[in-house]
């Protein structure tokens, strides 16, 4: 099966009260199609990144009240985990789909990456226009590109808690999110230029 794209319907998971109730239809909506973004996703970036890529759905498994606002899936070159290490997001909050390169606070080594994503600074200026930064991945909120100043970047070195995410968001009403072909080209496309910060964060993680 391909992924045929994100429906109304799966938007509205997330108006779904009750963890019960929304967690069986992000398990029923949601996840099928995470799978099939995301075992295409595992085998290009394999290819791209010359590293072995491992699956990962989100499970919510720590909530036992309130339900998930967003869900998500992750590539990572880690079989057990993707939390502590340098990884790919794609997911959906109720008012948009994102797609990252996710450094989360769990990161091994965040000083040491932080500092490498630093000293290339101006090449993160020089990605896309389109793309936005997250500061906090549980947070819809989002700022431009243009607007990244190195300060983000030492907060995220310096604060335990601080993230660093860098992609795209894209509206539900967009033909990139309801065309199936449309989503996967457009994911590629997004993930490409963000390979090589992908690497430097490697290459970081392992300078110790």
């Amino acid at each position: 099966m391909t992924f045929s794209g994100f429906s109304k319907e799966d938007f509205n998971t997330f108006s779904i009260p009750g963890l019960e109730g929304r967690m069986e239809a992000i398990q029923t909506r949601i996840q099928p199609k995470f799978k099939q973004i995301g075992n295409e996703l595992v085998d290009y970036l394999a290819v791209q990144t010359g590293n072995e890529m491992h699956l990962h759905i989100a499970k919510h498994a720590r909530r036992t009240v309130n339900p998930p606002n967003d869900t998500w899936l992750a590539i990572a070159d880690n079989k057990r985990g993707y939390k502590k290490h340098p990884h790919f997001q794609v997911g959906l909050f109720d008012d948009h789909v994102f797609i990252w390169l996710a450094l989360i606070y769990e990161l091994d080594f965040k000083r040491e990456i932080a500092e490498a994503f630093m000293d290339s600074f101006e090449e993160l200026k020089a990605l896309p226009a389109s793309f936005v930064i997250s500061l906090d991945h549980m947070k819809k909120a989002a700022i431009p590109l243009e607007e990244l100043e190195m300060d983000h970047l030492e907060h995220f070195r310096n604060v335990k808690k601080a993230e660093f995410l860098i992609g795209q968001h894209f509206s539900p009403e967009d033909s990139i999110v309801t065309n199936g072909a449309k989503f996967m080209e457009n994911a590629k496309q997004t993930i490409d230029p963000l390979i090589p910060f992908y690497h430097k964060a490697l290459q970081a993680r392992k300078t110790l």
